[in-house]
């Protein structure tokens, strides 16, 4: 029986930008959260919150803690899609070639985006009234 050693490769991501945070399993949660928090304590007026696969619990769970920290200034908006993954077979012996497969992977994209302040202040009259 052939073995081949797979080598997955990296998804392609479009322009990053400032505001992008790519959430992946590895990287300790707490430094995620608090490197988020600090790009919307700056000017950054939303942050976007990615996760592909079997990051998009933590991704989750990551705008919602966000969520609760600006009690009330900040809300969240999430797409999901599908990405296109490409996985690299190479075979262990020279006699045969080496192949690719694509595959689709499910992905969130969250915005962590801050209110305005009117909107703030009018939200926090009426629940003073009720």
């Amino acid at each position: 029986m052939w073995t081949d050693v797979v080598k997955k490769r990296a998804p392609q991501k479009g322009k990053r930008r400032r505001n992008d945070i790519y959430v992946n399993r590895k990287t300790d949660f707490a430094a995620q959260l608090e490197r988020c928090q600090k790009s919307l304590d700056s000017s950054e007026q939303e942050v976007t919150i990615h996760g592909l696969g079997a990051a998009i619990n933590r991704a989750i769970n990551l705008a919602l803690q966000l969520e609760h920290r600006g009690q009330g200034t900040v809300e969240v908006s999430a797409t999901t899609s599908s990405v296109k993954l490409i996985d690299d077979f190479e075979p262990e012996d020279d006699d045969r070639e080496g192949y690719s497969k694509v595959r689709t992977n499910s992905a969130i994209h969250i915005k962590v985006y801050k209110k305005q302040l009117s909107q703030v202040a009018i939200e926090g009259i009426s629940k003073e009234v009720t």
